[in-house]
């Protein structure tokens, strides 16, 4: 992940490594009471009948560049969980991280051909892709990566009659109600918004009864994540994607609360480091308010009531992750309620994935669900089979 990407050595090692040990380790605990199956009672006399789970078949698993062993370890190891032959299609940009995800298999002990990886130029990738998808052996793909490229996948899976898993990209809001720990809320914004990940906390929505102070507590915690981390964005055309997006706010009226209007260093690709940069004055007229800028990136907007902060948290097509922040449950369990997203947290950051919860989104963010029962449940079929005694 350094070498491809450039990673730090806390995204690596402190972050995207452990979850994907917790992930084989849930995922073991799992297996035996997800493939069990049940017999149900059946109103014909004399009948009998069981309710078999059993794999899909063979399953093509298209991973992304970022988080490479949670998203290959994820990807493969609930389609193996369940009993299916996995192939992964790696990302351009980091084969050699999706090579080591299936030496760690094999050397556990997986035969060979249970799980094979594929890695092509990113010209080719199109094509190989596609013959993938449109392969008899394919039964079943999961794509976790963007938006665009999901749609494209998803409409290659439907010419073929191919169902399909897609955990696409997010837009993912943070709603700090008046009477939230600002302090928590700050805090927990920047964590979650100085990453480059699809959970990433995007859109900060702020009751204007706390606007003030709670930019000055985003100043505070940001300044002490800052000083010690400079995120890495992993190519020169993700660099200028991101400059143009806050370009086009600043020009449009938004202000640099923290950071950077130049945030990106020039430099070669991979590992081109990036000045976390939060907005304020931002509207929902910006591009940067509605499309995903996967990087440190983030935008603040001031609202006067719940009724207006769901209204802007649900604009747009994306519908991943949210957080709200209040010290009322009642009032935080009845905004994730209307809050239309895959996930939200109260009184956490946006970025949350667990082994034990179900992952994945709504909208234009996805459907299916990776972790957790559902995740392995998505790779089995079930199959009636009834006798007469």
């Amino acid at each position: 992940m350094r070498a491809e990407m450039g990673a730090d050595e806390v995204a690596a090692d402190g972050f995207v490594v452990p979850l994907a040990v917790r992930m084989l380790r849930d995922l073991a605990g799992r297996v035996a009471s997800a493939v069990s199956g049940s017999v149900p009672l059946v109103e014909d006399e004399g009948r009998s009948a069981m309710v078999l789970k059993e794999p899909v078949g063979v399953v093509l698993g298209i991973v992304p560049w970022n988080a490479p062993y949670v998203f290959g370890v994820r990807s493969a190891a609930c389609a193996l969980a369940a009993g299916c032959t996995t192939v992964l299609k790696a990302s351009e940009l980091a084969p050699r991280s999706y090579w080591a995800v299936a030496r760690a298999f094999a050397e556990a002990g997986l035969p060979p051909g249970c799980l094979n990886v594929v890695s092509c130029a990113a010209g080719d990738a199109a094509e190989v892709v596609g013959a993938m998808i449109a392969h008899p052996a394919v039964r079943k793909v999961n794509f976790t990566g963007s938006t665009a490229v999901g749609r494209k996948v998803a409409a290659a899976c439907g010419e073929n009659l191919k169902p399909c898993l897609m955990e696409l990209g997010g837009k993912n809001c943070a709603v700090v109600c008046e009477d939230a720990d600002l302090k928590l809320a700050a805090e927990s914004v920047v964590a979650g918004a100085f990453l480059n990940i699809c959970m990433s906390t995007d859109r900060i929505i702020v009751h204007a009864a706390v606007a003030e102070p709670f930019f000055e507590a985003l100043r505070t915690a940001a300044d002490k994540q800052a000083a010690s981390e400079r995120p890495t964005l992993v190519s020169a055309a993700s660099r200028a994607r991101v400059q143009a997006l806050l370009s086009s706010a600043v020009s449009a009226g938004a202000r640099v609360l923290v950071g950077s209007s130049r945030a990106a260093d020039t430099g070669d690709e991979p590992g081109v480091r990036v000045t976390p940069t939060i907005l304020t004055g931002a509207d929902e007229t910006m591009a940067m308010w509605n499309e995903e800028a996967f990087a440190p990136l983030a935008a603040c907007t001031v609202v006067d009531d719940d009724d207006r902060a769901v209204a802007l948290a649900n604009r747009g097509g994306y519908g991943l992750s949210a957080a709200v922040f209040t010290e009322d449950l009642r009032r935080g369990l009845a905004l994730a309620r209307r809050i239309e997203s895959g996930a939200v947290h109260i009184n956490s950051m946006t970025v949350h994935d667990e082994p034990a919860l179900p992952h994945g989104g709504v909208k234009d963010s996805g459907w299916g669900r990776f972790n957790a029962d559902m995740g392995l449940d998505e790779f089995l079929v079930t199959k009636t089979v009834t006798w007469k005694d």
